[in-house]
């Protein structure tokens, strides 16, 4: 299952889904249409509760190089939340990465919309459910879609998934 607003995606997505799951930083790739080129920045973060800081550390970082710093406590949260439940579910997959990072983070800045990309080694659906409202836990995809225009996910060709969240952005 899907985000709700599922079919929203990123235009270049299969382009840039192949690079970010290769592990390769891409910065100021140019596409054969008239279009302003994206911008990606990438990082690959462990399996460790630490990573949550890393990635936010991280995405401010771009951010702020992008002239972006205005979207940065939304963009916060949902990676926060991203990667959060990466971390949860690639866990368990830690011993197949062999020293290797099982998370990466990227975020994507093109055509007035700028993206937040995590991949992991689970094969798990994200599914967004109704929380238990006494309970710690369960509302990360719901901060996801209040916090973002569009979230979806796609698999991996090998193992894994990434799970993306879009934000409308007219200085992209």
């Amino acid at each position: 299952m899907t985000g709700e607003r599922a079919g929203e995606a990123v235009d270049e997505a299969p382009e840039w889904l192949s690079t970010i799951t290769q592990g390769e930083r891409w910065h100021e790739h140019r596409p054969a249409s008239i279009r302003p080129a994206p911008q990606t920045m990438s990082v690959g973060l462990a399996a460790v509760a630490e990573s949550v800081k890393e990635a936010r550390d991280f995405a401010r970082a771009v951010l702020l190089s992008w002239g972006l710093t205005a979207m940065h406590d939304d963009v916060r949260l949902v990676v926060s939340e991203l990667v959060t439940n990466a971390l949860r579910y690639a866990a368990g997959h830690a011993t197949e990465w062999h020293g290797e990072t099982p998370i990466r983070l990227s975020l994507l800045r093109t055509g007035g919309r700028l993206t937040c990309a995590v991949t992991d080694p689970c094969d798990e659906i994200p599914v967004r459910r109704e929380p238990d409202w006494v309970a710690q836990s369960g509302r990360g995809l719901h901060l996801v879609e209040a916090f973002s225009h569009s979230w979806n996910w796609a698999p991996l060709s090998s193992h894994g998934k990434v799970v993306w969240a879009c934000f409308l952005c007219p200085d992209c």
